[in-house]
């Protein structure tokens, strides 16, 4: 008889979680399975639900991409880890491991990659199947709890600072001071750039303020580009944008000096609003960021271990998820929520 596990599985886009049992997977050849310890909640979690993207998941299906547990059974072929070792499930679930992208280490664009919590089942449970090629190794001394946002939040604001070029000393803009934005002013801090934090949530500018930032603003009220401009003189080196947000990726461009790069990693539906002729008189590049590689990876984790760089977590049960979504819609989740399997 087929054991069961609890999940929160999508059926239907745009409808709420259904908590079900569900079939524990059994590891084939090449795989291994993780019994789950805690899965961060990601807005990117939330798209999926609700089916934003032109690529959707095939329904049903369980989201989660920032999985942390212990590996509890081991497939044919699996030399990389062994039965209790501590792994993350990450966004990028596997790749080809061929192609011109995979060999150059940017397996993040691979054309053949999958995703967990989208095109394969992730951490909304108690079980996850993984590939071991694939998999974050949780340094000791970091707990699941503490990993599970930097496999995600933490490597995709961290990868997205290495991306914008900064150099010591010099200005970098973080849009969007919530569960990407806090990570971001802690590793932007560590890397030694003088750090402005931009959002419209008073509470959050003075969160990024006590972890480090050398100057917040609040864009409810003001053009930030401006303020920024006059405070740096001349604007942000670099800007990472990690607000879900058209206006921020509107400001965003606006507040990068001349020569600057902004770094978008926010995934806001619709199109951006790219003001031509600014980026081309002021040679700003625009580039987009997508998550980081397993190299990427470990430097984020690393960091986390170190105690330099810490997520600020709200643990929550898994029957609280379509609350959590809720929240994280009308953005009302100040940092990151945790499902804590312990909580179950």
């Amino acid at each position: 008889m087929t054991q069961k596990m609890h999940a929160a599985v999508v059926e239907q886009f745009g409808k709420p979680l259904l908590l079900r049992e569900w079939d524990i997977p059994s590891p084939g050849a090449g795989q291994i399975l993780v019994k789950t310890e805690a899965c961060g909640v990601c807005h990117t979690d939330l798209h999926a639900a609700r089916g934003d993207w032109p690529l959707k998941p095939k329904l049903p299906f369980i989201p989660g991409h920032e999985g942390i547990g212990l590996v509890v059974a081991i497939g044919a072929g699996v030399t990389q880890v062994k039965e209790g070792d501590r792994v993350g499930v990450p966004w990028l679930y596997s790749a080809c491991g061929h192609c011109e992208y995979c060999l150059k280490a940017w397996e993040t664009v691979c054309a053949d990659a999958k995703f967990g919590g989208y095109t394969q089942n992730g951490g909304f449970a108690e079980y996850i199947l993984a590939d071991p090629n694939y998999v974050a190794h949780i340094p000791a001394g970091l707990s699941a709890k503490e990993a599970a946002p930097i496999i995600c939040a933490g490597v995709t604001t961290y990868k997205g600072i290495k991306e914008a070029g900064v150099h010591p000393g010099e200005w970098i803009a973080i849009s969007g001071a919530g569960g990407l934005g806090h990570l971001a002013v802690q590793y932007a801090k560590v890397m030694g750039l003088k750090v402005c934090a931009v959002d419209i949530d008073d509470g959050k500018l003075e969160h990024a303020k006590r972890l480090g930032a050398d100057l917040i603003i609040n864009a409810k009220n003001c053009e930030p580009a401006e303020i920024l401009k006059q405070e740096t003189g001349g604007g942000a080196h670099g800007v990472l944008i990690t607000a879900p947000s058209l206006s921020a990726f509107k400001q965003g461009v606006a507040m990068t000096r001349k020569l600057g790069t902004c770094v978008l990693v926010g995934l806001p539906p619709g199109e951006f609003p790219v003001p031509l002729f600014d980026v081309v008189a002021n040679c700003i590049t625009i580039r987009g960021s997508f998550v980081g590689t397993r190299q990427d990876m470990a430097e984020a984790l690393s960091f986390a271990a170190d105690g330099k760089v810490k997520a600020d977590i709200e643990l929550q049960p898994l029957s609280a998820i379509n609350q959590i979504f809720e929240r994280l819609e009308h953005g009302e989740v100040p940092s990151r929520v945790v499902i804590d399997f312990e909580k179950n």
